[in-house]
């Protein structure tokens, strides 16, 4: 049973009305996107809060978290009012699909830690299954938005499972959004990469590759790659 709250250096995020908890992907997400020149900010499929709270601490920008799930923004809302950045961070309830045919706004920073299990099993939780199947928010459509929303030299940042990753790819070159950094996230040294931190923008330039190990062999030795990544976040590191 995941705690009801999770611990950071400069922030705290509770989880108990929220479907997605804190993991892995979250903070690797939010450690590693670009938002050093970033003005204006979207999380797309907030959650808990975490990736917005993870950028706001590290950048001086203005944030939207869209979130369509009620309980997730009561959950990101109350996150958000006890930090420290809560006057630059916007929760806004709404599907991204609405969000795109409504906003105005142009962003320097697009993130998203999207749905992805696109053909498994749905898990029997009708929330758990909604945040974490595209049942209700497809790649294409980030992709779609990401086009729409993006300043001409605005960044979109995602992290995906490795094969739906280099899918992803492929579909956002079509539509004009060219893959420019991607880290390739190995769970231990030699085991095949489980994830992609993928940056992308409508500029294309020469592709930055690189790797991540999480743990050595040892269970909970993390490698220092990855404390260095997330040193400003865990309290352990």
């Amino acid at each position: 049973m995941p705690n009801d709250y999770f611990k950071f250096k400069q922030f705290t995020v509770f989880q108990d009305k929220c479907a997605m908890k804190v993991g892995t992907d979250g903070v690797l997400l939010g450690a590693w996107a670009n938002c050093k020149n970033a003005k204006t900010v979207l999380d797309i499929g907030t959650g808990t809060g975490l990736i917005a709270l993870m950028i706001a601490q590290r950048c001086n920008a203005k944030i939207d978290a869209v979130e369509i799930d009620e309980h997730a923004v009561i959950q990101a809302s109350e996150n958000v009012a006890n930090s420290l950045w809560n006057d630059r961070i916007n929760l806004i309830h709404q599907s991204f699909q609405d969000f795109i045919n409504h906003s105005e706004r142009k962003y320097s920073l697009i993130v998203s830690n999207p749905p992805y299990f696109q053909n498994s099993m749905v898990a029997p939780d009708h929330k758990r299954a909604n945040a974490r199947h595209n049942s209700e928010l497809q790649l294409d459509e980030i992709i779609a938005g990401a086009t729409r929303l993006l300043t001409d030299d605005g960044i979109l940042s995602v992290i995906l499972p490795y094969i739906e990753g280099t899918l992803f790819i492929v579909k956002a070159s079509q539509k004009g959004l060219y893959c420019n950094r991607q880290t390739k996230v190995l769970p231990k040294p030699g085991r095949e990469p489980k994830r992609l931190l993928l940056e992308f923008m409508k500029t294309k330039k020469p592709l930055v590759e690189q790797e991540i190990i999480i743990e050595l062999n040892k269970r909970h030795s993390y490698s220092d790659a990855y404390k260095n990544l997330t040193k400003d976040f865990y309290l352990s590191f």
